[in-house]
């Protein structure tokens, strides 16, 4: 298992620019689509998610649902907001959703959640069903809406650079 370390490095503020596409990220849209949306070339749209990760000291391989919640967490994009009902989550689930949002590797994910590594992706698709997210991202947006996931892992290092 790779443990977790804090830094003590404050997060960069992102630019205008990097906040109009970390928004984009937020809204669960991926750098393709925020290429085709904001007229911006995908090579550029690239490059600026690897500053957006480099400003959140997130690792160059870790996954969108790390990312967003860096961003939450960090106060770097606008808060999320829904109107679907909080789910009852169990504590195994809440293991799980923390581990979603703070790890990229299925390892990782399936040391943090206390559960073992070829149960991950079981046990994802089940807290996707019950939460009624269409994908990782999107659970993660939601459950920052909902107040599930708090903001301790802003300041945590991602162990998701080993894939």
């Amino acid at each position: 298992m790779t443990p977790l370390v804090t830094t003590s490095a404050p997060i960069t503020p992102l630019t205008p620019t990097l906040q109009r596409v970390a928004q984009h990220l937020a809204d669960g849209l991926t750098p393709r689509e925020i290429a085709t949306r904001t007229g911006l070339s995908a090579v550029t749209v690239r490059q600026y998610v690897r500053d957006i990760r480099e400003s959140l000291h997130c690792p160059p391989r870790c996954k969108p649902p790390v990312i967003v919640h860096r961003l939450f967490a960090a106060q770097q994009v606008a808060p999320p907001t829904t109107d679907r009902p909080t789910p009852k989550l169990s504590p195994e689930q809440q293991l799980l959703l923390q581990a979603v949002a703070e790890h990229s590797n299925p390892h990782d994910i399936a040391v943090a959640a206390k559960i073992a590594p070829a149960d991950v992706r079981a046990a994802q698709d089940a807290l996707l069903d019950k939460t009624g997210a269409a994908n990782t991202t999107q659970l993660v947006v939601l459950a920052h809406a909902w107040g599930l996931l708090g903001t301790r892992s802003a300041a945590t290092a991602e162990s998701g650079a080993s894939q």
